[in-house]
């Protein structure tokens, strides 16, 4: 059998997958039977007690990041957590300190930073000085030291304002919360009628109310031990 010369030099077939104009991932998903996960949504039917749940968790966590920052502050000893908060510039990336090193203090005015990485030392010390720690780094191509001075009453003065402005944060995001958990309540209205509404608010407002609280029992213990001589 002759081959035609235009059959000879047709274009070879090429492999078309199904459902061309969604991803891979959607592809072999459909393929294999299987169905995509669904996406969370906060617009989620709420009900009495999980309005309940979901502010007292979300107060909780707010509570939470209050204590970390507060933990940051420098009290004149030396601590761990004092560098929490500050974030490298690891290859482009922002990346927290305390997963790139081990942070020790051997002594009690001493924080020794052993990086993981020895050729990010640069990059920690640059990212340390522009935080608001307000110590100068040293190190021996090994390790990073920070010698923790001892607060003047100046510097203590000025420590407690810091407090103030974190403790002040936190309640702006507990009250945040009240906000938006309010918001679910009205929505619920129809469903657990006036007097419901009117528990769910109270209920909500005694949360905010206890929360703020130990907002403030946490900051007057953190000014307490700044001030301490």
């Amino acid at each position: 059998m002759r081959v035609s010369d235009s059959s000879r030099h047709a274009a070879p077939l090429r492999f078309r997958p199904p459902f061309p104009c969604i991803s891979q991932g959607t592809r072999l998903r459909i393929l294999l039977g299987q169905k995509q996960a669904p996406v969370e949504s906060d617009d989620s039917p709420a009900s009495a007690a999980s309005v309940e749940d979901d502010c007292k968790d979300r107060m909780e966590k707010s509570l939470e990041s209050v204590k970390r920052n507060f933990d940051t502050i420098s009290t004149g000893r030396a601590n761990p957590k004092m560098l929490d908060r500050v974030t490298v510039d690891y290859y482009g990336t922002p990346t927290p300190l305390n997963q790139m090193a081990s942070v020790t203090t051997p002594e009690s005015s001493l924080v020794v930073i052993q990086p993981y990485d020895i050729s990010a030392i640069p990059d920690i010390e640059r990212a340390i000085l522009g935080s608001d720690v307000d110590i100068t780094p040293s190190n021996d191509g090994k390790v990073i030291r920070l010698q923790v001075p001892q607060l003047t009453a100046e510097r203590r003065k000025e420590m407690t304002k810091v407090a103030s402005k974190m403790g002040e944060e936190g309640k702006v995001a507990i009250r945040n919360v009240r906000r938006d958990m309010l918001k679910k309540v009205e929505k619920l209205a129809d469903e657990v009628g006036e007097d419901g509404k009117k528990d769910l608010d109270d209920k909500v407002q005694k949360l905010t109310d206890s929360f703020i609280s130990s907002v403030d029992a946490l900051l007057k213990s953190k000014n307490e031990e700044l001030l301490k001589v």
